[in-house]
């Protein structure tokens, strides 16, 4: 029988008596069991993360950030079972499973170390004005199944420093681990402040429409981020919106294709290529185009697509059916539609897995769906360029603006470009690289707000000014 696990209430662990199947990816078997919540449930969650509001957003800074501390103490200490488990659930390789694990321990007691200090705006003869920030009161975290146990943290963290309480929905995709880790923190973390409930995905829009949450904070799709906004409006609730990328990376002819290509490669293909920040069209100058292709495809020849609790995998499978069908479909259609594969475009979909064969292409059409349309998947089109005002048009050409990276040997004009292209972040010479201290959003159609960082942490605050008229009588 598969494992069963339990939802976080009110510090306490509790089932519904109805339950969800979770699927290896890898295997297509059944290997646990979550709750399945709906209304009712989550009025109780809310009623305990509003209980515990009352308290916790008076209780000092300091024994939040311990707190907070704690938890990414607990995380560490377990990590082996951790990334154990999410390999099962999600199918990302052990090593890439542990980075995540490690990953959002380090996030979470990164983010503790923020300070949200009042701000002076005046002060003079006449009078005092500061600025204070002052929690807004109970979150619904919403969070993808990519990055489950990242994401989850990424919410929780701010959330608990700021003063809020939050109620966390992971995805039903991959629910296990982040409710393993509810289980090891119930007793580090005050009843009411961090509840985790899971559902389907009809649980989602009751949690966005729940009159007694303040904020929605959601990491996902641009067509469910837009749903969300729209039911968020109905009472105004604060939002943070993490949205799809359909991100570029630029690589200029100064750039020497053996040394670009396995860090290229990985920035696109990590995670089997599903991270909203994946390099997901690549731009090579005319220069050095096939030099680089091949040294790509020479590369992609020496890693291992399989089940990620295997050593040597580098690439596991697709995380769940739904998004499997949608890359074959992308691929299928760039077959139909004649492109040129370098590598890759064969999968059997009758075999057991969600497994889809390192596949890149060559210099497919802006306009091809592979190109324009964000693929999730391992799938890696390059394409040709042979002026930078050129590259910058087609890589800002589009609805998103997430992410983006240039690769040159000449740093200042990576600099250069970067700056006119219209995204939230640009690297240069490296790629998916997040620091708790910096901000992270999109442009465009990528998102709404941003997470980590000073800005990060100020979306779950209201800004709230108090004005002293120092020569005023009134006694």
């Amino acid at each position: 029988m598969a494992t069963q696990y339990k939802n976080l209430i009110n510090g306490q662990t509790i089932d519904t008596g109805e339950w969800c199947d979770v699927v290896n990816p890898a295997t297509e078997e059944v290997i646990g069991q979550v709750p399945s919540c709906g209304a009712a449930e989550l009025d109780q969650a809310v009623a305990a993360a509003r209980a515990a509001f009352k308290t916790w957003s008076k209780t000092p800074i300091e024994e939040r950030r311990a707190t907070i501390q704690a938890v990414a103490k607990v995380i560490q200490e377990n990590h082996e079972e951790l990334y154990r488990l999410l390999t099962a659930e999600q199918g990302k390789p052990h090593e890439q499973a542990k980075g995540e694990i490690m990953g959002a321990a380090y996030m979470a007691g990164s983010q503790a170390t923020l300070q949200l200090d009042d701000v002076i705006n005046e002060d003079s003869d006449q009078r005092l004005s500061r600025t204070r920030r002052v929690p807004v009161g109970v979150v619904g975290g919403i969070v993808p199944w990519n990055f489950p146990v990242m994401m989850a943290m990424q919410k929780i963290a701010p959330a608990m420093l700021s003063g809020c309480t939050i109620v966390l929905k992971p995805s039903p995709f991959t629910p296990l681990t982040t409710l393993r880790l509810a289980e090891l923190i119930k007793d580090v973390v005050p009843a009411g402040v961090v509840n985790i409930i899971t559902g389907e995905d009809s649980l989602g829009p009751l949690i966005t429409s729940h009159p007694d949450i303040d904020k929605i904070t959601f990491t996902g799709s641009t067509a469910t981020g837009k749903k969300i906004m729209e039911g968020a409006s109905k009472d105004l609730k604060r939002i943070t919106l993490e949205l799809g990328g359909n991100d570029a990376s630029i690589v200029l002819p100064d750039a020497d294709p053996k040394k670009v290509a396995e860090q290229l490669f990985w920035s696109s293909f990590s995670n089997a290529g599903q991270i909203c920040v994946a390099a997901k069209r690549i731009y090579i100058h005319e220069d050095i185009y096939d030099e680089l292709a091949a040294a790509l495809v020479e590369y992609a020849k020496t890693v291992v697509v399989g089940d990620g609790a295997q050593q040597g995998t580098g690439v596991g499978p697709i995380q769940n059916k739904k998004q499997y069908e949608r890359v074959l479909e992308l691929i299928q259609d760039a077959k139909d539609n004649g492109y040129n594969f370098l590598i890759g475009g064969d999968a059997d979909p009758s075999g057991t897995g969600y497994y889809v064969p390192i596949t890149i292409m060559d210099n497919p059409p802006e306009d091809a769906r592979i190109v324009a349309e964000e693929q999730f998947g391992p799938v890696m089109p390059l394409m040709k360029f042979s002026s930078e005002e050129e590259v910058i048009a087609r890589a800002n050409n589009s609805e998103y603006g997430l992410a983006g990276a240039v690769w040159t040997g000449n740093p200042e004009k990576g600099v250069e470009i970067a700056e006119q292209l219209e995204t939230g972040t640009v690297w240069i010479n490296e790629y998916l690289h997040l620091s708790p201290f910096a901000p992270f959003g999109g442009h465009k159609q990528s998102g709404f707000g941003a997470e980590y960082g000073q800005e990060g942490l100020k979306e779950f605050t209201y800004p709230q000014v108090i004005t002293v008229k120092k020569d005023a009588v009134v006694a």
